[in-house]
């Protein structure tokens, strides 16, 4: 069985020590989606929502969350951020805002949850702007899709 890295030997929560790895390129990308009534899309898609352009706003609340990942998830390591780069579209089959997050560093440890905390905030935001139309709506499949870099190697989740 695995050991957990953030539980030492008496079964304490740590912040694992990565100053002896490596400087590498991580990459990680991440995905979620806003499931909502057609109308509600049609409101989000055309930018009439009544506070503001929901796609922008979400973009930008999504690059803010990735930059403060480790103000909010206790034994994160901040790190120094190459790119962040969060879209909101439309979700195939037009049944809500697909979420998607691509998030690059040069460090010592890696940047998934850099990226899920992109997708999860801006999926957040998106329920905020629109809860007035639609508050049935539902954050869902929030997940790292692929992650470069790194001792424990690449990972690219197999999706449908």
């Amino acid at each position: 069985m695995a050991r957990l890295t953030h539980i030492d030997e008496a079964g304490r929560a740590r912040m694992v020590d990565v100053s002896d790895k490596p400087v590498t390129a991580r990459e990680a990308i991440a995905a979620g989606l806003v499931r909502m009534n057609p109308e509600t899309l049609a409101l989000a898609l055309g930018g009439t929502a009544k506070k503001g352009d929901v796609r922008a706003v979400a973009e930008i609340a999504g690059v803010m969350a990735a930059k403060k990942t480790s103000d909010l998830i206790p034994l994160c390591h901040p790190l120094t951020l190459t790119k962040v780069a969060v879209d909101v579209a439309e979700a195939d089959g037009g049944v809500g805002l697909v979420v998607t997050a691509r998030v690059r560093t040069s460090g010592q440890t890696g940047v998934e949850m850099e990226a899920l905390t992109a997708v999860a905030v801006a999926c957040l935001t998106i329920y905020d702007m629109l809860k007035a139309a639609d508050k049935a709506m539902t954050i869902e499949a929030v997940r790292l899709v692929a992650k470069t870099g790194g001792a424990s190697g690449d990972f690219h989740r197999a999706e449908p």
